[in-house]
């Protein structure tokens, strides 16, 4: 089984936040989670505005992003690329929820993901998100 976090997730996998204790929890038991290149950006500009906000120290990022490498490493993480029929996926359910639920282009782009990906699983934090995953067919 493969399963497909947002942003959201992640960071609270790796960072202590509301969410932390639950996602900490469902990963105990998760056979595979997708990582993506946009799961990569997201995550080093969650980084970068963590410092610049004085949450995070330089080292500390640093060492946050080493982690999450040492899980790629590891295969905690399924390192896979973008489908390059996501862009035109995240497209079709905008067109088709964005008016309903008032998504964001991320969203739309990382249920896109799911789909494309096969993931039988979406994990996230994001109430919008999880609408439009649910209205996709995906198991949040």
């Amino acid at each position: 089984m493969n399963i497909y976090v947002d942003s959201s997730f992640l960071v609270s996998l790796y960072l202590t936040d509301q969410h932390s204790a639950e996602s900490r929890r469902r990963v105990m038991s998760a056979p595979g989670l997708l990582f993506t290149p946009l799961h990569n950006a997201e995550w080093a500009h969650v980084l970068g505005q963590h410092v610049f906000r004085g949450q995070l120290s330089l080292s500390e990022s640093q060492r946050m992003h080493a982690r999450l490498e040492e899980h790629q490493r590891t295969g905690r993480w399924i390192v896979a690329p973008i489908p390059e029929t996501a862009f035109d996926l995240c497209a079709d359910l905008a067109r088709k929820h964005c008016p309903k639920l008032g998504l964001r282009t991320l969203d739309t782009l990382h249920v896109a993901c799911a789909l494309e990906l096969k993931a039988n699983r979406f994990w996230t934090f994001d109430d919008r998100q999880a609408k439009l995953a649910k209205a996709e067919g995906l198991k949040i």
